[in-house]
């Protein structure tokens, strides 16, 4: 581990991850590891990006093409859609799904509250 990374250890978690879809959202084309790195600036280690892509590759977030003897990296879900994958994983790892969701809503705030009711009944938003 090079000194760049050990802060990596007190980051909160999914925060490199967010970072490196930001990049990759922002960008105008599938991207390889080293332009990444060089997107993100932030003195990150090419092993820990190439882990961190990875991994989001190893959940189905980011697509890849070999490009030379590495891979291009793309984002197959725009940022509302990986947020409510998200949600999806959360739920499902609960067995009493009625009482999630009941807090979920519950935590809504009115507007939000509204909001979904007129997804629910298949109204515009």
């Amino acid at each position: 581990m090079t000194d760049t990374d050990s802060t990596d250890e007190r980051r909160p978690a999914g925060e490199l991850e967010a970072a490196v879809m930001a990049a990759l959202w922002a960008a105008d084309g599938p991207r390889t590891t080293a332009q990444v790195q060089a997107e993100l600036a932030r003195g990150l280690a090419r092993t820990t990006v190439t882990t961190i892509l990875t991994r989001l590759y190893d959940k189905g977030v980011v697509g890849r093409d070999r490009q030379g003897r590495g891979f291009a990296y793309f984002p197959v879900q725009d940022a509302p859609g990986l947020t409510a994958r998200r949600m999806h994983t959360e739920l499902d790892r609960d067995d009493d799904r009625e009482s999630v969701l009941a807090r979920f809503v519950a935590g809504l705030t009115p507007d939000d509250e509204q909001l979904l009711r007129q997804l629910l009944e298949g109204g515009d938003a």
